[in-house]
């Protein structure tokens, strides 16, 4: 079987700090898992003894605690502070924006509209900085329910689909008299779902890798099924079905921004030897 890698695929910026920032942080407590990908967390534990905790009222006083690279809400922050002062923010940057504009933005008397999914950690921590109930959505059609004000600010959550937010920002033009738009999709997810686009229209299967609960891995896989019938969605190799490449003579593979190479690696030459 052939194998074909999408130009842009797997480690962000933003993660690949954070994994150097835990990584250098041996005993380390991560406030809720460091980034969506089992796998890469289980590493850190087993080789670093970094250790997830859900619970800030669990971690102890003076205690290595590192903040995910979602961030967390600004009152969890606050409490945090309470128990220690040893905190590594290895929340990503292009996470940070959105937060900053949202509490800019709402202290100017702007409608909040997040174009995300609002049980994600990073919209839920970007919604803590409004000083106004924000609007989440996550599609035009919610969007129509929606009682708008004058004036209106829109973010995305930084893994959404760039054309879905086009059309949103188009939509909310015509309907406000003032609309601030703000593209806080990061650019290794544009990249990355430009390149995993034009990858599966030239392969007969595709192959996304990264972890079932990452937003910006659905994505991906949502993105290449437009174009390619036979894509599939897996965490490692030992997911992969010899029977899906029965027939094929060419596969696609891409990865999520938070899925580390040694994992994409394994998949790749499993596939090679089919």
């Amino acid at each position: 079987m052939k194998v074909k890698l999408a130009n842009n695929y797997g480690f962000c910026f933003g993660v690949r700090r954070a994994i150097k920032l835990a990584e250098s942080k041996k005993n380390g407590i991560t406030l809720g898992p460091l980034i969506h990908n089992s796998k890469e967390i289980n590493r850190l534990k087993e080789n670093f003894n970094v250790v997830v905790n859900e619970n800030i009222e669990e971690i102890k006083e003076n205690a290595e605690v590192i903040i995910r690279t979602h961030g967390i809400p600004k009152q969890d922050l606050e409490k945090l502070k309470q128990k220690t002062q040893n905190i590594t923010d290895a929340t990503c940057p292009f996470v940070t924006k959105p937060q900053e504009i949202c509490e800019k933005m709402s202290k100017e008397g702007y409608q909040i509209i997040i174009f995300g999914d609002k049980t994600h950690p990073e919209v839920k921590g970007v919604m803590s900085y409004c000083h106004t109930t924000p609007i989440v959505i996550e599609d035009i059609e919610s969007l129509k329910e929606i009682k708008l004000q004058e004036k209106v600010a829109l973010i995305s959550q930084t893994t959404k689909n760039v054309e879905l937010f086009s059309q949103i920002a188009i939509f909310l033009i015509k309907q406000c008299s003032e609309c601030r738009i703000f593209n806080t999709i990061c650019n290794a997810t544009f990249d990355n779902q430009d390149s995993a686009r034009k990858l599966a229209k030239e392969v007969d299967i595709m192959i996304i890798v990264g972890g079932k609960d990452s937003s910006n891995t659905k994505q991906l896989y949502n993105i290449s099924k437009e174009y390619c019938d036979d894509c599939y969605l897996i965490e490692d190799y030992s997911e992969l079905d010899k029977e899906w490449f029965v027939g094929k003579i060419l596969c696609g593979v891409t990865a999520g921004a938070s899925t580390p190479n040694w994992i994409i690696d394994k998949v790749v030459k499993t596939i090679e030897i089919y």
